[in-house]
């Protein structure tokens, strides 16, 4: 695999995740169901894999940006899975509407999960680490220059989504309404 394969590759999973995470925003929004403090948890563990993915875009692909991913994507997994467990017990209710069967943070599970194999055959492919360079924007190619816009409006998008519904403070467990809008 070159090394802008892997740029490439690293664009489109950045793209991905993306559409993840603005999906998860925009269903927030329109379906009027807040944030509960390990949704909050498992979208910083996908924004702290976007983060692996922009710099691979961007400087190149590098065993240390691999490894992020990695640490970020068990952390998020097990932000998921903790939240799973809150709601296995039957007659549990889950938290928030189900889409596709599932409530997001099983979905999200899932995804860090494959999140933590593509990223762990991604790193095997040595020839990728050679003439590692930085690119400027300007250089990078249509997709990749997508994916990076997508990146830096879904991760802003979030950072201010939080800071609206928690404040400076705690987030509430069960949140009713948004801090900034009371």
């Amino acid at each position: 695999m070159t090394n802008n394969l892997s740029r490439q590759l690293n664009a489109l999973g950045a793209l991905a995740l993306s559409i993840v995470l603005g999906y998860a925003f925009y269903s927030q929004i329109v379906e009027d169901i807040l944030a509960c403090p390990l949704c909050l948890l498992q979208r910083v563990g996908f924004i702290a894999v976007l983060f692996g993915l922009f710099c691979n875009v961007i400087f190149g692909p590098r065993m240390v940006h691999y490894s992020g991913m990695i640490i970020s994507a068990i952390f998020g997994a097990a932000v998921a899975l903790r939240q799973m467990s809150l709601h296995v017990i039957p007659g549990t209710p889950g938290y928030g509407a189900p889409f596709l069967g599932m409530h997001f943070y099983t979905w999200a599970f899932i995804t860090f999960v494959i999140i933590i194999f593509g990223t762990a055959i991604m790193m095997a492919f040595s020839a990728q680490y050679e003439k590692v360079k930085y690119i400027p924007f300007s250089m990078q190619g249509n997709i990749a220059k997508i994916a990076i816009i997508m990146v830096l409006l879904v991760t802003a998008a979030n950072m201010l989504n939080a800071f609206a519904e928690c404040g400076p403070f705690e987030c509430p467990g069960d949140p009713v309404s948004y801090w900034l809008f009371r």
